[in-house]
């Protein structure tokens, strides 16, 4: 039997690994890049201590689905030779690929895995359906595994999806979309910055990192902006990032891991009142951010950026937030599976990594949700890897070599007539 190279390729991030192992051998950023040191384009590695300063980014995939075959075939081609060192003729491939992909992007996904690396043979899966299983196979006596019934929320770097599961397969009419994801929150990050304090237009890399170390969901907005306002030690969620100066330090990093953390200890009540011993002169002397210095503060930034999954008409987009999203997901489904699918949402992809996302995401929920019905909320051990392992627990199932359609049935049939087989 062949080795089975499971392949998650996120518009974001591409996990590859064997199929039966629990994590993969490797993620790298499904891009190639050009720091400002370089003349050409670099293939990104697993510990990239480059300085991503003002790096130029080039990806295949855009809104979630794949644009650019010859550069996607570029990056897989050194993940296969350099990262992976696999024959592709010797091994079968398991790959991810985005709900209602469009049939000229899957003839290009099949020419690249048949023609271009000669791939033994090949599985298309689409993620949520590798999420049910995983968290099936993870709790075989909890109500997923017992229904064989899921919603699956999957907040990822293109898009987010509500798509309901059942029986391991995705029921494609009932699955809703929103048009925004990590990307498009890491570029309202970097307008909001440009706006107030420093330009970071250029900074994707950077500011995917501000997002990710210093942004979290909050549980009252209103209550949030005014403590935002504030002045002094009485804002609590007011803290410093440092930016790369390319001498002493090529990553950017938080200049207080401390101060980033006082939101946490944001009571209901308690620090609505302004202390009253508080030194004043305290107030005053407190540090200025210095523009001589390559830093910058984040005041509401860092809860308005999230803000946007639950509410994207704040942004201007004519779209519904998550809460409804998921409702009219479960409302497209059989009236029977509308209790199972409220009680079984699974939240997976980077983008639900904001603390408190589950706990916003339930609040917003339960008015929404009949009375009568449950509403509960389980986020995957790792977001980011739930797919993938959803793909390694498939590849090795003894069935699997009989789902897969060989390269000797594709050069025969076509690619039309081989992805009948997957169900799409």
């Amino acid at each position: 039997m062949s080795s089975v190279v499971v392949l998650d390729n996120g518009g974001g991030l591409i996990k590859a690994g064997y199929g039966g192992e629990r994590d993969p051998s490797t993620i790298i950023p499904n891009c190639l890049y050009r720091p400002l040191s370089s003349k050409k384009f670099l293939h990104p590695t697993p510990t990239t201590e480059e300085d991503l300063t003002s790096a130029a980014v080039r990806r295949p995939i855009d809104r979630g689905y794949l644009i650019n075959p010859d550069l996607q075939r570029d990056i897989w081609n050194h993940l296969f030779s350099n990262l992976l060192h696999i024959n592709p003729s010797n091994s079968s491939l398991l790959l991810t690929e985005p709900l209602f992909s469009l049939p000229s992007i899957e003839r290009a996904t099949d020419e690249l895995v048949f023609e271009d690396f000669g791939f033994n043979s090949l599985f298309i899966s689409d993620p949520p359906k590798l999420v049910h299983l995983y968290e099936a196979s993870r709790r075989p006596y909890g109500l997923v595994s017992k229904a064989q019934c899921s919603l699956v929320v999957d907040c990822g770097f293109s898009f987010t999806h509500a798509a309901p599961v059942f029986q391991n397969f995705t029921l494609n009419y009932g699955v809703k979309r929103i048009d925004l994801g990590g990307k498009a929150l890491t570029n309202f990050l970097k307008e909001l910055v440009s706006y107030r304090s420093v330009s970071v237009m250029d900074e994707s890399f950077i500011m995917d990192d501000v997002k990710e170390k210093l942004c979290f969901v909050s549980l009252d907005v209103a209550r949030d902006l005014k403590i935002a306002r504030r002045r002094g030690n009485d804002n609590f969620f007011r803290c410093t990032y440092v930016l790369p100066d390319g001498v002493t330090h090529t990553k950017g990093f938080v200049k207080d891991p401390d101060e980033a953390k006082k939101y946490l200890t944001v009571g209901d009540g308690a620090y609505l009142e302004t202390r009253k011993d508080m030194d004043r002169t305290e107030i005053m002397d407190r540090k200025k951010v210095d523009l001589t210095k390559n830093e910058f503060d984040l005041t509401n930034e860092r809860f308005l950026v999230p803000e946007m999954i639950f509410h994207p008409a704040d942004l201007g987009m004519n779209q519904a937030g998550l809460a409804e999203c998921i409702v009219r997901a479960v409302n497209s489904c059989h009236p029977l599976l509308h209790p199972l699918l409220y009680q079984s949402i699974i939240l997976t992809g980077g983008s639900t990594l904001f603390p408190r996302f589950a706990e916003r995401l339930e609040m917003e929920l339960r008015p929404l949700v009949p009375d009568d019905y449950q509403v509960k909320i389980t986020t995957q051990e790792d977001p980011i890897l739930g797919v993938w392992r959803g793909g390694s627990l498939l590849a090795s199932s003894p069935d699997f070599e009989a789902m897969c359609v060989t390269k000797a049935e594709y050069e025969e049939l076509g690619s039309a007539r081989c992805r009948r087989r997957f169900f799409h």
